[in-house]
C-alpha cells in the first residue's frame, strides 16, 4: 500500500468490515498492513478488513498526544513480520463479536496463530480473521498481575502448518468457536470433511459449518 506512505503524518478515519471504526495519526503503512496512533497506542491493522480509508478534516495532529515509543519496530513492516514481533508481547487482539481478547501470540504458523489467553487459555486464530492487533508496552502484563504470578502455558497439543490440519487434531473434543456466540459454536467436533466441519451442540443438534468462516477456536480440554 504504497499510496499511504505519502500520507504519513495525516489524521485518517478507517472503516473495517462490520461497521468499526478507527481514527488516528498515519504513522506507518506496508504492503498489507497499516499502522495508525490514536493517542494512547498504536494499533496494527491488517488490510484484508479494510473497507475505505479518509482523511479526517475535523481534527489534526496536534489534536492527540505526543507520540510515544511504538512497542514494535520494524524498518519495513508487513502483517507476518508484525505478528512475528508481536511474540511474547502482552496485546489485544480482535477477531469477532463486541470484545477483544487480551493475551500474547505464542506461535505463528502458514495460515493462523497461536494465541494465549487467561481467559480463553489457548486459541487458534485464522489470520485472515485478525482485524486489529494493539501491543501493550513492556511492562503491561494482563490485569496487572505480577509476572511471577502469570505463566504463559499453551497447550502441549503439537502445531500442524495449516488450520484445516490443526482442526482435525480437536475431533472429539468439545470445542468453542468464535468464543461461543451462539449455542451452534459450542459442541462436540465431530468430524471434518472437506473443509465442513460437522459440530454437535449440547441439545444434540447438528450443524455444519465451513471452516473458512470460524474465525477462532478454544477448547477446554488444551
Amino acid at each position: 500500500m504504497d499510496l499511504f506512505q505519502k500520507k504519513l503524518g495525516a489524521v485518517i478515519d478507517v472503516e473495517l468490515l462490520g461497521d468499526k471504526w478507527h481514527t488516528g495519526i498515519l504513522v506507518d503503512a506496508g504492503q498489507d498492513i497499516l499502522v495508525i496512533y490514536n493517542g494512547e497506542r498504536y494499533i496494527y491493522i491488517p488490510s484484508f478488513h479494510i473497507l475505505n480509508v479518509s482523511l479526517n478534516t475535523k481534527k489534526s495532529s496536534t489534536d492527540f498526544s505526543a507520540l510515544t515509543e511504538k512497542p514494535i519496530n520494524s524498518d519495513k513492516i508487513s502483517y507476518r513480520k508484525i505478528l512475528m514481533n508481536a511474540k511474547g508481547i502482552f496485546s489485544e487482539i480482535y477477531v469477532s463479536g463486541f470484545q477483544p481478547i487480551h493475551g500474547y501470540i505464542t506461535h505463528i504458523m502458514t495460515n493462523y496463530f497461536e494465541f494465549y489467553s487467561p481467559v480463553y487459555k489457548t486459541m487458534f486464530i485464522p489470520l485472515i480473521h485478525l482485524k486489529w492487533l494493539i501491543p501493550y508496552n513492556d511492562y503491561h502484563t494482563p490485569y496487572l498481575l505480577d509476572k511471577k504470578f502469570f505463566p504463559v502455558n499453551p497447550s502441549d497439543l503439537p502445531l500442524s502448518r495449516t488450520f484445516e490440519e490443526q482442526m482435525k487434531k480437536l475431533e472429539g473434543k468439545i470445542v468453542v468457536f468464535d468464543l461461543g456466540r451462539s449455542p451452534s459454536k459450542i459442541g462436540l467436533l465431530k468430524e471434518i470433511d472437506t473443509n465442513i466441519v460437522h459440530m454437535i451442540t449440547a441439545e444434540g443438534m447438528t450443524f455444519y459449518t465451513n471452516i473458512q468462516h470460524i474465525k477462532s477456536v478454544h477448547s477446554p480440554s488444551m
